[in-house]
């Protein structure tokens, strides 16, 4: 099918797109459009103007500071998962970016596209609640800060404004004694395309203890979600099989997993826990190496 007609505009700074953004209701920024345009074409979503930011400089740098890196809007997949100090101190996130769609997806898809886009089976979303990414969103109107946790609401929807654009994502980066996994099963087998079910997992030991964790799902719910339960039984254990094969069970408590075509709720449900299950031992695995190396 083709899109609805619609207006096109190559702002050459930030504050020309967001001029557009506000004077077109309704219209979408085009950063990789490796989500928006198939909509289009399907119809799902007829924006009438896209805002194509790809000729602004300064939009694609990964800028690493003492709050953190700072991700910007043109930032591929791939310059996400080939970031050395994202591969060593944001692992989850570099690992939820290198399993996402194929290596066409990941050239052009951005980071920032995935998480305003919000697909409930997206990998990136749930990366980003675990490591605790903090969001930059700007308008004409001005610029507002939101953590992760307050951003998805449903089902491809957010907390951003019609007008707003996502301008950055700062994520926090691992000090000693801290490690993050991901681990999905995708619909293609393996790692392969959209999450069946996927779980981002974040550690810290304190003297070989459990001091702090996290873990957030997706593909199992109308959003990307966090799985307190989990935390809870884990923090202050030692992070042995047992104990962290006794938090994974609790995966799914107090969580409204959603049935789809790719699998009922109690498939996703059981998927949670074995995904959890892995992507905890990892994260625990690589926050004792960080301590033996540190």
């Amino acid at each position: 099918m083709f899109p609805r007609p619609f207006e096109y505009a190559s702002p050459a700074s930030l504050d020309e797109a967001l001029a557009h953004l506000a004077s077109v209701p309704g219209s979408r920024v085009l950063a990789g459009g490796m989500s928006l345009l198939p909509m289009m074409k399907l119809r799902v979503v007829g924006p009438p103007m896209l805002v194509d930011i790809a000729a602004i400089p300064g939009l694609g740098d990964v800028a690493v500071g003492d709050e953190g890196a700072a991700i910007g809007p043109n930032a591929s997949q791939r310059d996400v998962a080939c970031h050395p100090v994202l591969n060593g101190r944001a692992t989850a996130l570099a690992e939820a970016a290198s399993w996402t769609g194929d290596p066409q997806v990941r050239n052009r898809g951005t980071l920032c596209g995935s998480l305003a886009h919000a697909d409930p089976s997206a990998d990136q979303p749930a990366a980003m609640l675990v490591l605790g990414g903090v969001l930059e969103l700007r308008s004409s109107r001005g610029d507002r800060t939101m953590p992760i946790d307050d951003f998805f609401r449903d089902a491809f929807t957010t907390a951003m404004e019609p007008d707003e654009m996502l301008t950055s994502v700062t994520v926090p980066l691992a000090t000693k004694s801290e490690g993050s996994a991901y681990q999905k099963l995708g619909r293609r087998g393996g790692r392969s395309g959209f999450a069946i079910a996927g779980s981002a997992a974040r550690v810290r030991l304190h003297d070989g203890i459990v001091s702090d964790a996290s873990v957030a799902l997706t593909a199992v719910s109308h959003r990307p979600v966090l799985a307190p339960g989990v935390a809870d039984a884990l923090v202050g254990s030692d992070g042995s099989a047992g104990a962290i094969r006794s938090a994974a069970a609790r995966a799914a408590d107090d969580i409204a997993i959603v049935p789809d075509l790719h699998g009922s709720a109690a498939y996703k449900a059981h998927l949670a826990r074995v995904l959890t299950e892995r992507s905890l031992t990892t994260a625990i695995h690589r926050a004792r190496q960080s301590r033996e190396v540190a």
